[in-house]
């Protein structure tokens, strides 16, 4: 229990720091935003290439991947279909629906890993299938949405290349497949800028706290409720059913497997919908009870299968 404890309390510090910075105005009003956009336009896309320029993309074929992205499909599914019966719009949708699968694999899910399941390499998986599928998509849905009928049929086909996040972790992916190791002088710069990525999201979340409401009492309720359901709860036991039934893992697979897709939604998420402009109370009050609903579930799903 040590490993959930310890990992979410390095991420509170730094958020209790974030929001301490912004009750004081210490980065003055436009603090947030620039913070924002060095965390998606810089920091952000230097991790993710550093990440998986050296990452063993062998992991995107294990049994263990597969469990990870159906019970993400399924929650994410639910809520854009819920969404779509609603007329909640696409922007909405979409950041509801990450918030309902995106794990926190990163500055959360690692320190678990290391603590909880012994290895932190079990969440590469995750944080690859995140990266190089479900963000590139999420975020081209969202870039295009916001396009409207403006945009030409070849501007539509490449935005992806356009959106830093995607081209981040599409340029790490296309080294780790060639083998090419950067040199020092390389990947030093780039790792450094990367390592702002985390402590840049996490400070612009706890900023973000300041002077907002109690979560729950917007027009995104429903949505806040749904997709804290489904990332909580509904993701963890899809992928138990999942593992057990169609894929036999038992014991340490199984308990990884669960683990991980216990994991609360991931801050970085919040950076989108800022950078965005959409949904960024919902993604703001759902990255938050979710982390505080995730802390009594990894609990009893560690004490359940460990």
């Amino acid at each position: 229990m040590a490993g959930v404890l310890s990992g979410f309390a390095v991420i509170a510090v730094v958020i209790g720091v974030g929001y301490v910075l912004g009750r004081r105005g210490t980065l003055g009003a436009q603090g947030a935003e620039v913070l924002t956009r060095l965390a998606f336009t810089v920091a952000g896309p230097a991790l993710l290439f550093t990440t998986l320029a050296e990452a063993d993309l062998s992991v995107l074929f294990s049994g263990r991947l597969l469990v990870t992205a159906l019970s993400t499909a399924a929650v994410c599914g639910v809520f854009v279909a819920a969404g779509t019966l609603r007329g909640w719009g696409v922007g909405r949708t979409t950041i509801g629906a990450l918030c309902s699968g995106y794990v926190n694999s990163g500055n959360l899910g690692i320190p678990i890993a290391a603590y909880v399941l012994g290895d932190a390499s079990l969440v590469a998986p995750v944080l690859l299938f995140q990266v190089v599928l479900v963000t590139p998509v999420a975020l081209t849905i969202l870039d295009l949405s916001g396009m409207g009928e403006k945009g030409t049929v070849r501007r539509r086909l490449l935005t992806p290349l356009r959106n830093p996040i995607a081209v981040g972790s599409l340029s790490g992916v296309a080294v780790s497949a060639t083998g090419w190791h950067l040199p020092g002088p390389l990947m030093n710069p780039l790792t450094l800028i990367g390592n702002m990525s985390v402590p840049a999201a996490l400070l612009v979340f706890g900023m973000s706290l300041h002077g907002s409401t109690a979560p729950g009492r917007g027009r995104d309720r429903p949505l806040l409720v749904l997709s804290v359901a489904l990332k909580s709860l509904g993701q963890p036991l899809v992928a138990w059913v999942l593992a057990t039934t169609l894929f036999g893992l038992h014991g340490a697979p199984l308990l990884d497997v669960v683990v991980t897709s216990a994991l609360p939604a991931a801050q970085n998420l919040f950076t989108y919908a800022s950078r965005y402009r959409v949904a960024e109370s919902l993604a703001r009050e759902s990255v938050l009870l979710s982390t505080v609903v995730s802390v009594p579930v990894l609990v009893g799903v560690a004490t359940a299968l460990g």
